[in-house]
């Protein structure tokens, strides 16, 4: 993984221009379309107006990160025309980055590389392994709230939703339900166990989750009882997957409250506004050969 972030920072940074006068760092869309994974400049246009929104409900000046250019390039014929283009300030990447898939290495990449205005690489590579948790906490946050929903359906209320999701955790931590856990970790009542949880474990409980949405909608299963017993035979099952690798999930440490990396993660946005400068008034009028 380390020699294709190494790669990657390469690349991005081979694309990066600098306005001299004022030593603003740019990027122009069409290059950054094919490093973002985009085959069609259409739908690359779509994610930077959405980052234009954003940009706009943030309260900042789009004109200042957003840059409408035209640039001239030659064509099969050996002709030239000319095509639409934008320059880029680091922060307007970053909240184009923001617009894609965080499951895609590129996009991942993308957000941690314009979200830094450092380009050291073991720093990227910890705010990739930031988003990764963060978009698997999502991830478990979705599945859970999609079986709550499916078996509310089915005869189950809140507390019984609870229940199933406490006997799933005993499977799959080895007996030790979600209390215990969170005794062990250090965890408030009031917090849920998984914003505590590593990475992997959190995937894991994700995966018993799907699989349990799955199976209660196959099989049309009412009724808690019958519910828990298929909750706890998919953790059972994930834990025997884990425990083929020689990983209990109980024994993993626990990992930094994901509520302080969010917040960190806000700060790192705000610091970027401020430091990444703004695009010259003059720069729209620049052509590209």
């Amino acid at each position: 993984m380390k020699e294709d972030l190494i790669y990657l920072r390469k690349k991005f940074d081979k694309i990066a221009h600098v306005e001299p006068d004022n030593n603003i760092e740019y990027w122009f869309a069409r290059d950054l379309q094919e490093h973002l994974g985009y085959a069609r400049w259409e739908n690359f246009l779509v994610a930077i107006k959405r980052a234009m929104d954003s940009c706009k409900s943030a309260g900042i000046e789009v004109s200042n990160h957003f840059r409408g250019v035209t640039k001239m390039v030659t064509i099969g014929s050996g002709a030239e025309r000319k095509i639409d283009d934008f320059m880029l300030t680091r922060y307007a990447c970053y909240l184009i980055a923001q617009n894609g898939d965080p499951r895609k290495e590129e996009i991942a990449f993308a957000q941690s590389y314009f979200a830094l205005k450092t380009r050291k690489q073991e720093l990227i590579e910890d705010r990739m392994k930031l988003i990764a948790r963060m978009e698997a906490r999502d991830r478990l946050k979705e599945a859970e709230k999609q079986l709550s929903k499916n078996i509310y359906e089915r005869g189950v209320d809140d507390a019984g939703f609870g229940r199933i999701r406490s006997k799933g955790d005993a499977a799959l931590f080895g007996g030790m339900n979600t209390s215990k856990m969170k005794s062990q970790y250090g965890v408030k009542d009031n917090r849920p166990l998984a914003d505590f949880l590593p990475t992997l474990t959190i995937a894991a409980k994700d995966l018993a989750t799907e699989m349990t949405n799955h199976n209660v909608t196959e099989a049309d299963m009412h009724g808690e009882e019958m519910i828990t017993g298929e909750h706890i035979q998919n953790n059972e099952s994930v834990r025997n997957m884990l425990g083929k690798r020689g990983i209990k999930p109980e024994k993993l440490p626990p990992a930094e409250d994901i509520k302080k990396l969010e917040r960190r993660v806000k700060r790192e946005e705000k610091k970027l506004v401020d430091t990444v400068g703004e695009l010259p008034r003059n720069s729209g009028d620049k052509q590209d050969k």
